[in-house]
């Protein structure tokens, strides 16, 4: 599943192609995705500007024309989508199930093999919308620090690892970045959040920015068939330390990489370099 990282690397590699392009035809060749499509989509689309490109989360948000607020369109990659740009309108291939045909002649093309991503209106009037309401702090905003995980964290059981990829603790830290992070801070996943001082949060929040911006700085991690917006894949799996390495040699201090199922996700860590 896209994280965090991919979805900031396709909202950069999209964004110039698309900033301050009017949208002129849209298809939708499927509306049945996570959620579907409505039926006045194409027609609500056509003519607008696309005045703004955002990311909240794991959401792509597409604010129109200059209006304040503006309307706004989401995009949600789920399991297995894809958003990406054309030189000019090209025939479909199987899964292509929405295309934004732009002013330049440029398209932007959502493709989905799964269906479980979205393509949703989120007009103006509508002060807040229930997909992103609630979501907790971006972990490189201001917003987020040592001090308020560390807050947030008191009287709580659950293992540390669930708890910071929590949305409504703090948003997009997956399943990969959430186990590099607790490697680099030195914390053992299944440690309960409740327990953790102070200055181990003051780490695992520098950790955390640390892998991120790493991860958005080489466009993300391939691990199956993840590409960004301009079609090229992530390079951060050269630089996972415990990602996807069991049985492999710890690169700090050659112990196995160990693995367990935590959260209903696999968990990989190193019993030497985390305590």
């Amino acid at each position: 599943m896209p994280e965090l990282p991919e979805v900031e690397t396709v909202r950069r590699g999209i964004a110039p192609h698309v900033l301050g392009q009017t949208i002129g035809r849209v298809t939708v060749r499927e509306r049945r995705l996570r959620w579907p499509i409505p039926e006045d989509f194409a027609a609500w689309l056509r003519g607008r500007q696309i005045s703004a490109l955002n990311r909240r989360g794991k959401y792509l948000l597409f604010s129109l024309d200059q209006n304040s607020p503006p309307d706004r369109f989401i995009a949600h990659l789920g399991m297995s989508g894809r958003l990406f740009m054309l030189p000019e309108a090209a025939p479909p291939n199987k899964h292509d199930h929405v295309d934004f045909e732009l002013a330049s002649g440029a398209v932007l093309r959502f493709n989905d093999p799964r269906r479980f991503g979205a393509i949703l209106p989120w007009p103006g009037h509508e002060a807040g919308h229930p997909l992103l309401d609630g979501m907790g702090p971006e972990p490189l905003s201001d917003a987020f620090s040592g001090e308020y995980l560390w807050r947030r964290s008191r009287g709580r059981s659950q293992a540390v690892k669930s708890y910071i990829m929590d949305g409504g603790i703090v948003v997009g830290v997956g399943n990969i970045y959430a186990s590099e992070s607790l490697f680099r801070a030195g914390i053992r996943p299944g440690t309960a959040a409740g327990r953790l001082s102070k200055p181990a949060y003051a780490k695992l929040e520098t950790a955390i920015r640390d892998v991120l911006a790493e991860a958005i700085a080489q466009g993300g991690t391939t691990l199956r068939d993840f590409v960004g917006g301009d079609g090229q894949p992530g390079y951060f799996k050269q630089d996972l330390y415990v990602y996807d390495r069991a049985d492999l040699p710890c690169r700090i201090c050659s112990s196995l990489i160990r693995k367990r199922v935590m959260g209903q996700r696999m968990t990989y860590y190193c019993t030497s370099c985390q305590q």
